[in-house]
């Protein structure tokens, strides 16, 4: 057993795991952040998508020791508190999700994207970043309008706050 600190959402936590324990069974099983989904056990389909230390990473690939010291945040902590984050309002918004099994990995990988893209995305960057995730209900047209219009939002918003600050 080995001992395993993170901060999560914000929140310090801990607890002791076997060493072969993954970080999305930690999630999901200590700490009962089960907006956090196994969908394949592959690391193939990208429901497990968290961010640690800001980027975009598959859980189910990394073992719980491995992240421990990180800053892990997941579709719980998404949100800022009753207001949705940009890309979750976008999701909302533009119908980006049907069954919603693969959603918050989708919103977990797109935040990351559109972090990654500061000046805007285009539809065939969008394409080629979502292929690390499967959505098994629709064809993506509707994911892939919620990400353009959460990317239009956000830089704008981050356009407005330099011309603030300047």
């Amino acid at each position: 057993m080995s001992e395993v600190t993170l901060v999560v959402n914000g929140r310090k936590v801990s607890g002791a795991v076997e060493d072969r324990t993954l970080l999305v069974q930690f999630l999901r099983e200590n700490l009962g952040l089960t907006g956090t989904h196994v969908g394949c056990d592959t690391s193939q389909c990208g429901a497990c998508v968290v961010h640690i230390d800001g980027k975009a990473v598959k859980s189910c690939t990394m073992l719980a020791v491995q992240a421990s010291g990180s800053t892990v945040t997941t579709i719980e902590g998404l949100a800022n508190g009753a207001d949705l984050h940009p890309v979750q309002a976008a999701f909302k918004e533009h119908h980006g999700l049907q069954c919603g099994f693969c959603t918050p990995g989708m919103i977990m990988t797109a935040t990351d994207m559109i972090r990654r893209h500061p000046d805007g995305l285009d539809e065939a960057t969008v394409r080629a970043e979502l292929e690390g995730n499967i959505c098994r209900c629709t064809g993506y047209h509707n994911i892939v309008k919620a990400i353009l219009a959460a990317s239009k939002t956000m830089a704008k918003a981050s356009k407005g706050k330099a011309k603030k600050a300047a």
